[in-house]
């Protein structure tokens, strides 16, 4: 006689109280078709990405609309765990905004939640590759909270309101704190794209934060060169000439 199943380990993120609830009592109506074990509960992507590190969860039910981290990005920073759970977002966009997951093959709940739709849900769950969350970010577009990377086999978040600058490096692009540096694989130029309301361009392979400008000088002896201070670093960092004038003239708008 084979062992039955061991029950599916799976973890409910939505901000909305009433609808965890709701999805724990579909899920117990699930029972007699497939075991499950509700291991926990968030309200946040950022709590759900701890608790994904803290413990072992095969199936995340995920709201797409959260403030702060919503689902789509919490589930491209699970994506970066050495074994991804399976994704199931749980979304209340009507079905013409839903077209961007159909086209992509990945499953979603439209809330209310029916049983019969959970069941089919997580019996066919699985991972997702990022590419497939790179089309889904461009179908529903929303700067990120936070950039990540992997470390020593965990999910390091940076906070993106805490970086100074960005600044690319053969294939990488590095990401400076005030407390340190890490490396990440993303293009500069998409960077600038999502984040440009909060970066500025000093140099073809720099953005700096434009609240965290602390001073814009001229290099000693250099009839043309200019550099930049950041608030929280001591760092000069170079400003092209071609960049100069256009960084002066941004300045004063964004402190405006």
């Amino acid at each position: 006689m084979n062992a039955p199943n061991p029950p599916l380990r799976v973890l409910i993120v939505d901000d909305e109280a009433p609808a965890r609830h709701r999805l724990r009592d579909v899920l117990a109506d699930c029972a007699d078709e497939l075991a499950v074990d509700i291991v926990g509960e968030a309200d946040n992507g950022l709590d759900a990405l701890s608790q994904v590190q803290q413990k072992p969860v095969d199936a995340v039910l995920l709201d797409i609309r959260m403030p702060g981290m919503d689902g789509l990005e919490c589930a491209a920073h699970l994506n970066r765990l050495a074994a991804p759970p399976a994704i199931i977002f749980s979304t209340a966009y009507d079905a013409y905004a839903c077209q961007a997951f159909d086209l992509n093959a990945v499953d979603y709940l439209l809330k209310p939640v029916r049983v019969d739709r959970l069941l089919r849900a997580l019996s066919r769950a699985h991972s997702l590759s990022a590419s497939v969350l790179e089309r889904l970010r461009d179908a529903h577009p929303k700067a990120r909270s936070h950039l990540s990377v992997n470390e020593k086999g965990r999910v390091v978040l940076i906070p993106v309101a805490d970086i100074l600058y960005l600044k690319a490096e053969f294939k990488y692009v590095t990401v400076r704190t005030a407390a340190r540096e890490f490396l990440i694989e993303e293009s500069l130029v998409q960077l600038e794209s999502e984040f440009g309301e909060h970066f500025l361009r000093v140099h073809r392979n720099c953005l700096v934060a434009a609240a965290r400008i602390r001073e814009i000088g001229k290099l000693p002896g250099d009839e043309d060169g200019h550099f930049l201070r950041l608030d929280g670093l001591d760092e000069h960092l170079v400003v092209s000439r071609r960049q100069y004038s256009a960084l002066r003239e941004k300045l004063v708008k964004h402190k405006q």
